[in-house]
């Protein structure tokens, strides 16, 4: 980088060419008053309060757009500057409001730092006229204000929204003396396409916009969000033993500060008032309160038992990776059964089967940040920004930056907005839509022969497979135009490095896997894989769902993806433990459902999920839960499931205990304890250690999270260079083979994690989703997620403005479909399957397809997936959640 000399105020400083002055005065802690910049947004030079004069040259320039220059000297300091900036003080403080000392931002405020560094001409002000009204501040919004008496119109939130959120919910409105900061068409806040991300009231430097009943924490920890697969780094602010805070880490890798709606403001439900706080058991049909012991030594006697074939356990991909180590060595070193498995099998069970038999490892294959030099991004199967709304920025980022965007899924989501090309495909469809990609690929040849050659095994054979994959027969299968897919195809495979996102559009499907090994092709065939920027990235839905296949919450598998049937990681494990266990591979999250239903499981401990509302074909499971001799469940919160309880535990939260989470990137982070857990909490590795202790087993003495994760990262290859110690202030990324390792930003850069090392093309077949409309149920049903809410929602419907954002269900239905159904928006009907029935509001958009609807799964009030089909992947064994058929009847 080249560097340049240049003084400023009689300072000698040395910085980067490029730099504004301004930005080299910031760096070498030289203050030039400022109101309109922010470090994270371009400059715009609207305030005018950083007017400096260069020694020889005439009058003054704005230093935040200046870039230096050699052997300047800056003058920041003038009767002239000081005029200019007191003049352009006073008309700001003109307009407005002067009760500091009530103000959300007394102390903080930059206009205060301003004022009180230039100062102002009293007497001049004194005879200023105030010229805007009082205007009244818009509160709609459940987390946030806009208080225009106090706006400075510095546009930090106008540039905000649009440089890094990309939403554009803010502009300027009215004009000269009476501008205004303003949604379109002056809408309130709540009536704005503002997504309450927050990312403006943490930039505003006065006490415009401010939180809704802000309070400053008396202390603030460093750990990780809660929700989705991201991993954004966040500090909680505390007071007393209560959350009232959360706040972006600006040095984190993965978030670098920026956090969605739930992340920033989604922390009520740690201290909500219905939290679990007391163990339970349930006696003549009514839950009391139980003492630990009493609760404990029952779950104990119980379990003792119902061993082996005859237990279950559902682990977490909620809770951390050292609760889950436990759970899983419990369930086979005490219990002697592969009976595991937790909600990845409802989500990403394909990216595992899929990627394993073609690369070796079922993980996400690169780095999050190194998407800002993606060229071509290809998201198909994931609405990414309501899913992972902090990816979605770096891929917004991309965009800016010069990169295309391709977008492929059967609804028109937000991410279209910013796409160069959007694939509308049938659902269940994706298969034939990336076959014909392929085939396109290679007919015009556009491949990469040289790595196809020297880094992948069985292209003639897959090469072969193609011959019904023609653009003609794909556009008749999907529905997609055939220039459509070939403009797409060449964009990927020409326009490198390609990056290919996807999610639960995917891989919820009865040919989940066929689908992750088509997307698997795709990379191969064109290269873009095994090198930065690049790669097959599955967006993980969960906090720790990475996580807790790591450390073999899964029937067939020790941690480390160690198979339960190879003789050398059953010995290993069984010398670690000092136990004999079974070397028969446990059964699925599915199948167990359906054991307990044939009356084959007797006992079920479940920790931190809620199948009642999460699992396909949901009066299924109801049924199944009714049929258990003990059931136990280890939750937060009393959730829908938790109702079926012979036991119910009350665990920590996420807020309350120590340990680590392994993010869609595979990096494992630490969580930390901020406050006491709530009532009679404990953390869940706590729980399970205390039930083995009191069926005599040994290996459970554990005092702490950190001794856990020792033995846990010790047993695992991927994670045994890892330490409390290493990850303190930056995850690190597995594989981490060593203490020496730096952890891993991309995989399969000179090698797969196969046998040969090399990659496998898989030759596929085109097959129907297993339940499609017809002249009785006329609709295809798709499951979709709300920015707001996470899951079955038992936390974020805890938050009241999460709540206040997304009230209730809405059916997704297209216009033309609510003509044929003589549908009104708004109205009340009957959504009908084979399996179920459930009431809904409709809302009639474009959105949706001709012939297909969409609702979520976040209401209790309307369980989605008491409509959804059970039919299975067959080798995955997940649920085909996004595709059934389903008829409306309007409710008289």
């Amino acid at each position: 980088m080249t560097k340049v000399n240049l003084t400023i105020d009689g300072r000698k400083i040395i910085t980067d060419a490029g730099k504004t002055i301004l930005e080299a005065a910031i760096e070498n802690n030289i203050y030039i008053p400022n109101l309109c910049h922010h470090e994270d947004l371009k400059p715009s030079g609207v305030c005018r309060m950083c007017m400096v004069e260069i020694e020889g040259q005439r009058g003054q320039i704005i230093a935040c757009k200046t870039i230096v220059t050699e052997g300047i000297n800056v003058i920041i300091d003038s009767p002239d500057i000081t005029n200019i900036r007191q003049t352009t003080l006073e008309l700001i403080h003109c307009n407005h409001t002067q009760d500091c000392n009530n103000c959300m931002k007394n102390s903080y405020c930059q206009l205060q730092k301003v004022t009180a560094y230039v100062g102002i001409n009293q007497k001049r002000f004194e005879r200023m006229r105030k010229i805007k009204d009082y205007i009244e501040i818009d509160d709609s919004n459940p987390f946030f204000n806009l208080d225009h008496n106090k706006c400075i119109i510095c546009g930090i939130c106008v540039r905000t929204c649009d440089e890094i959120q990309g939403v554009n919910a803010l502009d300027y409105g009215k004009r000269g003396f009476y501008t205004i900061i303003s949604s379109y068409d002056n809408r309130q806040i709540k009536d704005s396409d503002c997504e309450s991300c927050g990312e403006c009231v943490v930039r505003c430097p006065v006490g415009a916009l401010y939180p809704k009943n802000m309070q400053i924490p008396s202390r603030e920890v460093k750990t990780v969000c809660t929700y989705c697969g991201v991993g954004c780094n966040i500090f909680l602010g505390v007071r007393g033993n209560k959350i009232i805070s959360s706040r972006g880490d600006r040095n984190s890798i993965v978030n670098k500060g920026r956090l969605c709606v739930k992340g920033r403001f989604g922390y009520e439900f740690i201290n909500h008032p219905e939290r679990l706080k007391q163990p339970l058991i349930k006696k003549d049909g009514v839950f009391v309160e139980a003492s630990w012991d009493e609760a404990l030594d029952l779950v104990a006697s119980k379990f003792s038992s119902s061993k082996k074939e005859k237990f279950a356990a559902f682990s977490s991909a909620r809770v951390t990776n050292e609760d889950n180590y436990i759970i899983q060595k419990f369930t086979r070193a005490v219990m002697g059964t592969n009976n595991i498995d937790h909600c990845a099998r409802l989500c990403h069970a394909p990216t595992v089967s899929g990627l394993v038999q073609t690369f070796g490892s079922g993980a996400m294959t690169n780095s999050i940040d190194e998407f800002l030099h993606t060229k071509t991004i290809f998201a198909i199967g994931s609405n990414t920004t309501a899913a992972h709304p902090i990816v979605a920025l770096h891929l917004k980022e991309a965009k800016r930056n010069g990169a295309k965007i391709i977008v492929a899924n059967p609804k028109e989501i937000d991410l279209c907005n910013y796409a160069d090309i959007f694939l509308q495909q049938y659902p269940g469809t994706d298969v034939a839509l990336l076959l014909g990609m392929i085939r396109y690929i290679i007919d015009e040849n556009l491949v990469d022969k040289n790595f196809i050659n020297e880094r992948c095994e069985d292209y003639d054979t897959f090469t072969q497979s193609l011959e019904d994959f023609s653009l003609e027969e794909v556009e008749k299968i999907t529905g997609v135009p055939a220039a459509k897919i070939a403009k797409a195809a060449k964009m990927y495979a020409t326009n490198t490095p390609s990056a290919i996102f996807y999610a639960m559009g995917i891989t919820q499907h009865s040919h989940g896997t066929d689908n992750v090994l088509a997307i698997s092709n795709l990379a191969l065939l064109t290269g873009n894989i095994g090198k930065e920027s690049a790669g097959v990235n599955p967006l993980r839905g969960q906090n720790n769902v990475q996580g807790a296949c790591d450390m073999g919450a899964l029937p067939d598998v020790y941690p480390g993806y160690q198979k339960v049937n190879n003789p050398v990681a059953q010995e290993k494990f069984e010398k670690a433990w000092s136990v004999k266990l079974d070397n028969n591979i446990g059964i699925t999250h599915t199948e167990i459902i359906s054991e307990i239903e044939h009356g084959n499981i007797k006992s079920l401990y479940q920790v931190g999920e809620n199948p009642v509302i999460s699992e396909a074909d949901a009066n299924h499971v109801k049924k199944a839960l009714d049929k258990l001799d003990f059931f136990v469940v280890q939750d937060i919160f009393m959730t829908e499931t938790a109702q079926y309880a012979d036991v119910v535990l009350p665990a920590a939260s996420f807020a309350e205990k120590d340990g680590t989470f392994t993010n869609t990137e595979r990096r494992v982070q630490r969580i930390r304890k901020v406050i006491e857990p709530i009532g009679d909490s404990k953390p869940d590795w706590w729980i399970c250690c205390e039930i083995a202790k009191r069926m005599q087993a040994k290996g459970f003495e554990f005092s702490n999270a950190e001794e856990i994760a020792k033995e846990a990262f010790a047993l695992t290859p991927s994670y045994v260079g890892i330490s409390y110690d290493r990850i303190e202030n930056e995850g690190l990324q597995w594989p981490c083979p060593t203490p020496e390792h730096a952890g891993t930003k991309y995989l399969h850069k000179e090698k797969f994690a196969t046998p040969s090392g090399k990659a496998k093309f898989m030759p596929l077949t085109y097959k129907l989703s297993k339940e499609l409309p017809d002249d009785e149920y006329p609709l295809l049903l798709t499951t979709d997620r709300s920015l707001y809410h996470y899951h079955t929602s038992t936390m974020t419907r805890k938050v009241e403005g999460l709540r206040e954002l997304d009230k209730e269900e809405l059916l997704k239905i297209n216009p033309h479909d609510a003509r044929h159904f003589h549908i009104k928006d708004g109205e009340m009907v009957k959504v009908l399957s084979r399996r179920g029935e459930v009431s809904v509001k409709t809302h009639i958009t474009d959105i949706c397809q001709k012939g297909v609807v969409s609702m979520t799964f976040h209401f209790f009030e309307t369980p989605t997936n008491e409509l959804t089909i059970c039919e299975v992947d067959p080798v995955a064994k997940i649920p085909e959640t996004k595709v059934c058929a389903v008829k409306i009847e309007k409710i008289l």
